[in-house]
């Protein structure tokens, strides 16, 4: 195939976000994996939101100009929370990945919650609390402390890849947590610590002839001074993946149908993954889901679970592209 003939993709990676590195680290996964059929052109986006073709600044609408499609490599803020999607839908662009009004739900944990919850999926119980609503973060910590089950988890509402998610048992750790997490965002959610073991499920859509095919479940296995999963353990090497996870037949098949689920309640497009606990007695719990799961290396849960089935990056790329070409 000539050059003149390849559809030009560009590749979406880095912004203004919590996650730049990790979008960085996703965008070369895509752009090494690329079918031949395929153009590829890198495009940063910086801190500050500024994007740039071959080294050189140029507005978003002159990029979008020149190219036919775009996988969108962004992570968090900007690239999953409806910002950049509304770009892309204005300038009638095909994308990869959730449009506007899903990024936006699935980004935000405390909607996804309630979503689930209105459908009869089990999620922790929870709080939540705004910034300019809580004046006192000590007086707010010690309603918590005295009121809301404990251990808790005390997190921003808006942040992916555990961001800014602590464990917290005492009053002193819970407005330190508040504390930490209002400096990243103005609303922190708050959930029961639920003491069970975490599991990923990822799902494609229109894959190996099903309207939604469920990769098999992954377990995260945590080191044994970690209790729950952060950023750290997520992406320093610290946690391991057992893929397919060690669950029973009833647990995969639940862990499947949950997924497939969400995927649908959040309106999300292409593909998504979805984090649980399993809990031994008390069953799944619904987490949250991720719209636009990381590639971050071989060691992310999303290329581990496409080896398990048999199924290569450059294979998933090119079904998710082609379904973006035909705007599905």
């Amino acid at each position: 195939m000539s050059y003149a003939e390849k559809a030009r993709v560009a590749v979406l990676r880095g912004g203004p976000s919590s996650e730049y590195h990790i979008s960085l680290r996703t965008g070369a996964t895509v752009l090494a994996n690329l079918p031949e059929k395929y153009h590829p052109l890198d495009v940063f986006i910086d801190r500050e939101g500024l994007w740039h073709l071959r080294g050189k600044m140029e507005e978003p609408h002159a990029v979008l100009g020149k190219v036919d499609l775009v996988w969108n490599a962004l992570h968090g803020e900007y690239g999953e929370d409806g910002t950049v999607q509304h770009l892309l839908e204005a300038h009638g662009t095909p994308f990869t990945g959730p449009k506007r009004f899903a990024a936006t739900l699935s980004q935000n944990k405390l909607l996804a919650k309630k979503a689930a919850e209105r459908s009869g999926i089990k999620t922790p119980y929870y709080k939540f609390l705004r910034r300019e609503e809580t004046p006192s973060l000590h007086a707010a910590a010690g309603e918590l402390y005295r009121t809301f089950p404990q251990p808790c988890i005390v997190k921003p509402a808006s942040k992916g890849s555990s961001i800014g998610i602590f464990l917290s048992a005492s009053q002193d750790e819970i407005a330190e947590a508040l504390f930490e997490v209002f400096a990243i965002g103005e609303v922190a959610l708050i959930e029961e610590y639920i003491d069970g073991r975490e599991a990923i499920c990822a799902i494609i859509e229109g894959f190996r002839g099903e309207e939604h095919y469920s990769l098999l479940p992954v377990e995260v296995r945590l080191p044994s001074e970690r209790e729950f999963l952060d950023f750290r353990t997520r992406y320093e090497g610290e946690s391991t993946h057992l893929c397919p996870g060690k669950f029973s037949a009833a647990e995969k098949a639940e862990l499947q149908e949950l997924a497939i689920r969400m995927h649908r309640l959040l309106h999300l497009r292409h593909y998504s993954r979805s984090d649980f606990i399993v809990h031994p007695r008390r069953g799944i719990f619904f987490l949250e889901t991720d719209a636009l799961p990381d590639l971050y290396d071989e060691r992310s849960s999303f290329p581990q679970s496409l080896k398990s089935v048999g199924a290569t990056i450059p294979a998933f790329l090119e079904h998710v592209l082609t379904l973006a070409q035909e705007r599905k």
